[in-house]
């Protein structure tokens, strides 16, 4: 056998052996039982809280501690990062993430040594218009169909070219709700009341698509939530 084939074992053997001892590491500090676990909303930042078990509610202050490192940990890495929060707050990273990421110290943004918390490349940027205009699509044509409905009526019948939308004003008081309103909820409104048509569940693919589409259309306008 070649010289490149023994290499090639050689690192993957090491890559398992890594993994293995990393997950080890995650399972230990679960196990102990005295440990909160808190995720990023991300899903990609794991944080195990010393002090606290699960269950357990954490002060004010040490809640905004670990909100503060999972925010850190987000805006310098977008890869899976496990870490130990320790009683005295300093931060002990369990994952290979240790490699790139100097001591850390929540609240304060390490610097990393090296990837992470670069700008996107050209390729995802590209990607992410993409899937943004195939939202927006799709939107337009649950705007323009009727079906949302039961009498014929759709969207851009009151709303030509989702005009009078103003997405950048809500939430805000809705009258016809009563309360103040997110712009999903109007969306509803109009689809039960002149679509006269069931509302869609706020996850539902077709509320975001309508969302998206509508909120595009007033692309470079000042937020201004409340605004009447």
């Amino acid at each position: 056998m070649n010289k490149n084939y023994w290499l090639i074992i050689s690192i993957l053997v090491l890559v398992v052996f890594t993994f293995a001892i990393f997950i080890s590491k995650a399972a230990q500090f679960e196990k102990e039982g005295n440990l909160l676990t808190v995720k990023s909303c991300d899903g990609k930042k794991t944080i195990f809280v010393e002090g606290f078990k699960e269950g357990e509610k954490m002060s004010k202050e040490k809640a905004q501690v670990v909100a503060n490192l999972l925010m850190d940990l987000i805006k310098i890495c977008n890869q899976e990062v496990i870490a130990k929060l320790k009683e005295d707050n300093s931060v002990i990273v369990l994952n290979d993430a240790s490699l790139i990421l100097p001591d850390l110290k929540p609240g304060k943004t390490p610097v990393l040594l090296a990837h992470g918390g670069q700008p996107h490349t050209k390729k995802e940027i590209k990607l992410f218009e993409s899937e943004e205009k195939r939202m927006i699509d799709e939107g337009y044509k649950v705007f323009h169909d009727s079906s949302l409905g039961t009498n014929g009526i759709s969207c851009d019948m009151c709303h030509p070219d989702a005009s009078n939308t103003h997405a950048e004003t809500y939430p805000k008081f809705q009258t016809q709700l009563k309360k103040v309103a997110t712009l999903r909820e109007m969306i509803n409104w109009c689809i039960e009341n002149p679509l006269e048509g069931a509302k869609l569940k706020h996850d539902d693919p077709k509320m975001i698509a309508l969302e998206t589409y509508i909120t595009s259309t007033r692309k470079g306008k000042v937020l201004e939530p409340g605004k009447h």
